[in-house]
C-alpha cells in the first residue's frame, strides 16, 4: 500500500484544517502551504479536488478560504485517500504486481496484508476531527519541515 504524493499533502492538510480552522476562521491555501511545508500551486489544485469531494469547504472574497464543516469534519482518512487516489490504491500490491490477492498472492502478500488492514481500519474507524485531536493531543505537529533526511557533506 503506497500513498502517492497527493494524497499525503491532502491527508496533512485537511488535519491541519481540522485542527486549526473553523467556520468563523478559514485559512487560505498560502498559509496552510507555509505551515506544512508543501508547495501552493499543488495544494491549490488538491483543496479544488477535496472541495468538490465534499472533503473540506470554502468560502471566496476578502474573509474567505479553507474550513471544516460538520459534514466535513465526519469524513476519515479514507475519504481523503479515495478523492485524490481512488481506494484502488490502497489495496495495490505491496510489490507493484498487477495481480495479487490471497488467490494469487506475491511474495509478501501474507505478510503486507495484516499491517494494511489495521492501518485501512484506523484510517476508517477515526473522523477528520479526531485523528487531528490525537495529533494534537500527543504534541506531535503537522508539518513536512525537517522532516527529509538531511544531505551532509563530508569534510
Amino acid at each position: 500500500m503506497m500513498l502517492s504524493r497527493a494524497s499525503k499533502y491532502a491527508i496533512l492538510s485537511t488535519l491541519y484544517l481540522a485542527e486549526h480552522s473553523s467556520e468563523e476562521r478559514k485559512i487560505s491555501v498560502k498559509e496552510i502551504a507555509e505551515k506544512i511545508d508543501v508547495p501552493h500551486p499543488f495544494l491549490a489544485k488538491l483543496f479544488q479536488q477535496l472541495v468538490r469531494g465534499k472533503i473540506i469547504s470554502s468560502t471566496k472574497g476578502p474573509n474567505g478560504g479553507f474550513y471544516l464543516n460538520k459534514k466535513n469534519s465526519n469524513k476519515n482518512v479514507c475519504d481523503i485517500i479515495e478523492n485524490i487516489d481512488g481506494l484502488n490504491r490502497l489495496n495495490d500490491c505491496f510489490l507493484g504486481l498487477h495481480e495479487c490477492d490471497g488467490a494469487n498472492p506475491c511474495p509478501v502478500h501474507f505478510i503486507v496484508e495484516p499491517f494494511k488492514n489495521n492501518i485501512l481500519g484506523k484510517f476508517r474507524d477515526k473522523t477528520i476531527v479526531e485523528f487531528a485531536k490525537e495529533i494534537s493531543d500527543s504534541g506531535r505537529i503537522l508539518t513536512l519541515k525537517d522532516i527529509s533526511p538531511k544531505i551532509t557533506k563530508k569534510p
